[in-house]
């Protein structure tokens, strides 16, 4: 038995009715071999990186054959998918092998992207391509460097098994770890198909595992949707602060547990833009990168609207209410730290707006601005020339003189308030030229870009030379490249 197997318990899931999954056995790919594995994740499984991915665990993990005594599930759901209703949906192409207690107190379910078609993949393959593979493992374990909930990423497999998109191109399968991957859509499912019994089966499962706490509330659904929609506003609010844009925030794709949940055309922000579109199959920019919290809020409504045999009409709508000032609180919390102050006050909103409509006009760098505006002293100093990533100069040193005086009045000393900003602004992202550099190596044979990439990532807040080429400017080329849901 592999060590992955070794361990592994029958996923909670597979409690609930026949009518919530699929048995399904995966597909073997063509000569599967490991093009990366995340030490970070492994460790979180009790996994030893060094000794426990040999070619028992390659075979499982590469959907070669099933876990022993555990059949792998695929789950349904429905959901709406740029505004519209899509109806029945499911896991096209995942497949839940188990679960396994981390070392952080949670079970984490172990899931495979990419091994196989399934009852649910609608003409699909179920396959996944190795260059959509390559930038969800890299981004699943970069958010878990910036802090930020996410699924994670334990092992991306290769392999010479080709399929067919705009291209041909070679599949991969990518297992994929969270504590649960159940999404709104599970729930508008059931809503949607009349199934009053299995909405509230898959509530009762979702707070007996996840949020215990609730149980015991006047009201445990309302407490329960409170929750999720705290996490979500928390969520989106980390999005926006870091400058990370999803790109397909459909409700299926929106997790209850408030994590970042596939990721498929993704994007972090190069020049500020409120209005980028990081989707090119989203057309009328319905996921840009400002209007994300809009899109959450909405996607909550679609939530509430399913659960409404379970909780009264009022209690929804009071929850709701909750959203906007919960997002508020999270961004001033988030922003706060970045800007490097102690105390929140009402004119800071001023401040921090006028410096994202200068870095807008201007296209200034998102992740280099932060990072640079560390090492800016209550005095007025700029050693690390922030000012030189905008083209009008004076108006920055106009607006750094209005948060010099600021950071004087907040009374820290400039070393331990620059420590603190560089524990919050990470000099590392996972831009977009980074991870088409690793897919071009990859696409070659060669993975060792991929494993450098997420050994940086996975601490993005420590400054180290032999990563100088990662914490620049994006060259020219990068502005031609784009990404959309075809993977």
């Amino acid at each position: 038995m592999s060590a992955i197997e070794t361990g592994l318990h029958s996923p909670r899931y597979a409690a609930l009715p026949p009518i919530f999954y699929r048995v399904v056995a995966p597909q073997a790919l063509n000569e599967p071999h490991w093009a990366a594995i995340s030490p970070d994740c492994a460790r979180l499984l009790g996994l030893d990186p060094a000794h426990d991915f040999d070619d028992d665990t390659l075979a499982v993990l590469a959907g070669s054959r099933p876990p022993a005594r555990l059949p792998p599930l695929a789950t349904a759901y429905s959901g709406h998918q740029f505004g519209v209703w899509a109806g029945q949906l499911g896991d096209g192409r995942a497949l839940l092998l188990g679960e396994r207690d981390g070392q952080d107190g949670q079970r984490h379910e172990i899931q495979l992207k990419g091994a196989g078609s399934t009852p649910f993949s609608r003409m699909g393959d179920g396959r996944a391509v190795l260059r959509s593979s390559i930038r969800e493992f890299l981004c699943s374990e970069a958010m878990a460097g910036l802090g930020i909930p996410t699924s994670r990423a334990l092992t991306l497999v290769a392999s010479s098994t080709l399929v067919r998109r705009e291209s041909l191109e070679t599949a991969a399968v990518v297992c994929r770890v969270a504590p649960s991957f159940v999404r709104f859509g599970m729930f508008e499912h059931f809503c949607h198909g009349n199934r009053p019994d299995a909405l509230r089966q898959l509530a009762d499962h979702v707070i007996a595992a996840h949020f215990p706490e609730c149980q015991q509330a006047e009201q445990p659904y309302a407490a329960w949707f409170e929750q999720v929609i705290a996490a979500s506003a928390r969520l989106v609010a980390d999005w926006q602060a870091v400058g990370f844009c999803h790109g397909v925030l459909n409700t299926d794709n929106m997790s209850i547990l408030g994590l970042t949940l596939d990721y498929g055309p993704f994007g972090f922000l190069d020049g500020f833009d409120p209005e980028h579109i990081c989707n090119h199959s989203d057309h009328q920019g319905r996921y840009a990168f400002r209007r994300q919290p809009h899109i959450v809020y909405w996607n909550l409504q679609r939530l509430a609207a399913a659960l409404w045999p379970l909780i009264r009409e009022e209690r929804l709508l009071q929850a709701l209410e909750t959203f906007q000032p919960t997002l508020e609180a999270a961004l001033a919390s988030r922003m706060q730290a970045k800007l490097g102050l102690q105390h929140w006050q009402d004119d800071d909103w001023t401040l921090l707006t006028d410096l994202l409509d200068l870095m807008a006009a201007q296209g200034a760098d998102h992740t280099l601005t932060w990072r640079r505006l560390c090492a800016v002293t209550a005095h007025g100093d700029d050693p690390e020339h922030c000012r030189d990533l905008f083209l009008d100069r004076a108006s920055f040193d106009t607006w750094r003189q209005r948060y010099a005086v600021r950071l004087q009045q907040d009374g820290q000393p400039d070393a331990q308030r620059s420590a603190a900003m560089r524990q919050i602004n990470p000099c590392y992202v996972l831009r977009n030229h980074l991870a088409e550099l690793a897919i071009q190596a990859a696409q070659a044979g060669n993975y060792q870009e991929i494993n450098r990439l997420r050994a940086c990532l996975s601490d993005p807040f420590t400054e180290r030379p032999e990563y100088a080429d990662y914490a620049g400017l994006p060259p020219d080329w990068a502005h031609t490249l784009s990404v959309s849901c075809s993977s």
